[in-house]
């Protein structure tokens, strides 16, 4: 699960609303590189930012001083998913790629000056695993430890409460939350509950082990699980079952990119490993 510390640069759409200073755009007028507005040496008493040019041109003769707009934080959420799918993992676990994207991500919000926050959620909000909005070089390790420890529970598969629960508990507006899970359960609950995040960029990272992508190369009888509820069948394993395995992982991704893409929401794939370069490439091509 230890994953040395990689960053992915991340930026927001909109303009940040937090007093805490940060690498933000931020409305608030503070100390700056972007212009806001003049305003009197009176009203702002500092004579570095004297802009003689416009003192010469103001109507009333008085001595006008540069205002800029400050860069600010924000506070980044995680939600993850925790249901019995993502214990799953060929060679590592999926919960384990999750906690190396958490690794990343709190040292990234370190750099950032960014406080994050995490939630977890199977069928219902798990209580255990919630932490609170921190700042800290050591924050997402100690979130990758959390999320990598975690005990499976028995849950009902397709559920979105839990997801739903969280959602409920994001009062803060602004920020990105990070929407991480293998979607493995039904996608028509998904826009309501979402709808409800209205001024906040969601970023869902879609984690699927490469043993769900890709079927045995070998002939012969297998037998596969469903993560969720348990239930095992046998499958002939043959070129045409092949052929179907694929189509079906394409028709997922296709669904899964129909229901985000009709509420302006472009998901993100993590296939057995995360690279945060491609996180990075990913704010820089669907949010700059």
């Amino acid at each position: 699960m230890t994953a040395d510390a990689k960053e992915f640069v991340y930026k927001l759409p909109g303009i940040s609303g937090n007093s805490r200073p940060g690498v933000h755009r931020s409305r608030r007028q503070g100390a700056g590189m972007l212009f806001a507005s003049h305003t009197r040496l009176f009203d702002q008493p500092d004579p570095r930012r004297i802009d003689l040019r416009a003192s010469l041109k103001s109507i009333h003769r008085d001595w006008l001083v540069r205002s800029n707009h400050q860069r600010s934080s924000e506070t980044i959420k995680a939600v993850v998913d925790v249901s019995s799918s993502m214990h799953f993992g060929s060679a590592r676990r999926k919960l384990d790629i999750v906690a190396d994207f958490l690794i990343a991500l709190g040292y990234s919000a370190y750099r950032s000056g960014d406080s994050v926050n995490l939630m977890a959620f199977d069928d219902a909000f798990r209580d255990d695993l919630y932490m609170p909005a921190r700042r800290g070089r050591g924050i997402g390790h100690t979130m990758a430890t959390a999320i990598g420890n975690c005990n499976k529970h028995d849950t009902q598969a397709g559920t979105t409460h839990g997801l739903a629960e969280c959602v409920g508990r994001l009062t803060e507006t602004g920020g990105i939350v990070f929407l991480v899970s293998d979607f493995h359960w039904a996608l028509e609950s998904l826009p309501p509950i979402l709808e409800n995040l209205s001024g906040v960029l969601v970023v869902p990272l879609v984690v699927w082990d490469m043993a769900e992508i890709e079927p045995p190369e070998q002939d012969g009888l297998l037998s596969v699980r469903d993560a969720e509820s348990g239930y095992f069948r046998s499958l002939w394993m043959r070129k045409k079952i092949r052929h179907q395995w694929r189509d079906n992982v394409s028709r997922r991704r296709a669904e899964i990119a129909t229901v985000f893409s009709a509420i302006d929401i472009h998901p993100f794939h993590i296939d057995g490993k995360f690279e945060a370069e491609s996180l990075t490439r990913y704010f820089l091509e669907k949010v700059a």
